[in-house]
């Protein structure tokens, strides 16, 4: 398999077991629709070897960690259930430990597919593979997603409280007694392997550490309202904790500059799958693609009157799990270049209610005729993020705009 890629199911029970020349620690999350456990009774690893259709085996050293998914007694609220690993060394990465993944039938050992994460370098932990439910069909993909701050990381991505022990102390040593040689048999202590453990839901969270984001980066959510992002920033669309899986419109809108001629833009949207590779464009010659999921409001070819000159919306709910990432773009179909543009930007709004989540104003424009304004990035977590871009390209249709936009993501 390669990353992105899936396969359907022919048996109920399957067991997936990731292997590397080094002894890793693999586990397993049951995640409902928004892409979360529902309890830390969700999350199967070694210190909690079994869920509700979902056991954790260890390979003790000799043979690889597996989890084993039974999809006939996975509840009906679970979408899908993520399997991770991650090296049993404390900050070990995979660089230069390849891990395969190989899936098998549970009861009769038949290999189903195999799957090895290409180009890993300092991620410490792995979503390898994902077993989850379509239109009542269980299938496989292979994911192969990184994280830099080990199994804690992942866990606490898809909402399970976590917590790293503290290192034990070093224990005192007697000193030897006078005259007798020191020892040099003795072996080092073991390096202690990290250990993850469920926090006890009745005592109080830990209060997070405080950080600023450095100017012009950095990750913030909705919870405080309307944000106006800077160029490279990046917002969360979550708010009160939960994913904002509901339609949201893209409005995209300029001004002639300096009281020029008519300008003709045209916003577009350009869907892409895991591995940057293009799934389809929406803009003003194709109102509508992935089944209705994505729709445009229509060309406007001046730029004149007040608010969104273009909407396009999206069904963050309905979209295949394909696509992974959507760059939104505004190219000049006339040839004329951003500076005669003025208030170029774009902005995103709550569908339903027409609240407005998240603005990004271009602050400075590029004699070229096209810029990627923002891309929305699906998360392993199911959540989405929008990063402001403002990058200037050279291209006067969607069809330029596909090849800049990929090495953007």
């Amino acid at each position: 398999m390669t990353p992105g890629s899936n396969i359907p199911l022919s048996t109920a029970r399957i067991t997936v077991d990731v292997a590397a020349p080094v002894r890793l620690d693999v586990s397993g999350l049951l995640l409902t629709a928004d892409g979360k456990v529902r309890s830390d009774d969700d999350f199967i690893f070694y210190n909690q070897s079994s869920g509700p259709g979902v056991t954790y085996r260890s390979g003790g050293g000799a043979a690889p960690d597996a989890i084993t998914v039974d999809t006939a007694a996975v509840p009906a609220g679970i979408e899908k259930i993520v399997v991770t690993a991650s090296p049993d060394a404390a900050g070990q990465t995979f660089q230069g430990i390849e891990p395969t993944a190989t899936l098998r039938d549970a009861d009769g050992g038949a290999v189903l597919a195999t799957f090895t994460p290409p180009r890993l370098g300092t991620e410490t932990a792995l979503v390898v593979m994902e077993i989850y439910r379509r239109a009542g069909q269980w299938k496989a993909r292979a994911v192969g997603q990184g994280y830099a701050d080990g199994l804690a990381g992942i866990a606490t991505d898809f909402g399970v409280s976590v917590e790293e022990p503290a290192a034990a102390p070093p224990q005192p040593v007697a000193p030897p007694h006078p005259g007798t040689p020191p020892r040099t048999d003795v072996p080092p202590p073991p390096a202690m392997a990290p250990q993850v453990t469920l926090r006890d839901p009745a005592a109080p969270p830990a209060p997070p550490a405080p950080a600023a984001p450095a100017p012009g980066t950095g990750k913030i959510n909705l919870d405080k309202g309307r944000v106006s992002l800077r160029k490279n920033q990046t917002v969360s669309l979550v708010k009160g904790g939960r994913p904002l899986l509901a339609q949201v419109k893209m409005g995209l809108g300029w001004e002639p500059a300096f009281r020029g001629a008519d300008i003709d833009l045209d916003a577009s949207v350009i869907a892409y799958g895991p591995q940057r590779d293009h799934v389809d464009s929406c803009y003003f010659g194709k109102l509508s693609i992935l089944n209705g999921a994505v729709k445009h409001s229509g060309d406007n070819l001046t730029g004149e009157g007040a608010g969104d000159d273009e909407v396009i919306v999206v069904d963050l709910g309905r979209l295949p799990q394909e696509v992974t990432g959507l760059v939104f773009t505004v190219n000049s179909f006339s040839g004329q270049k951003f500076t005669e543009v003025a208030k170029a930007y774009c902005r995103l709004l709550d569908a339903a209610s027409g609240e407005e989540l998240v603005r990004f104003d271009l602050t400075n424009a590029e004699a070229q005729t096209g810029v990627l304004m923002a891309k929305l990035i699906r998360q392993y977590s199911g959540e989405w993020e929008m990063t402001a871009m403002g990058d200037f390209v050279k291209a006067r249709t969607v069809r330029n705009m596909v090849k800049p936009a990929a090495q953007a993501l």
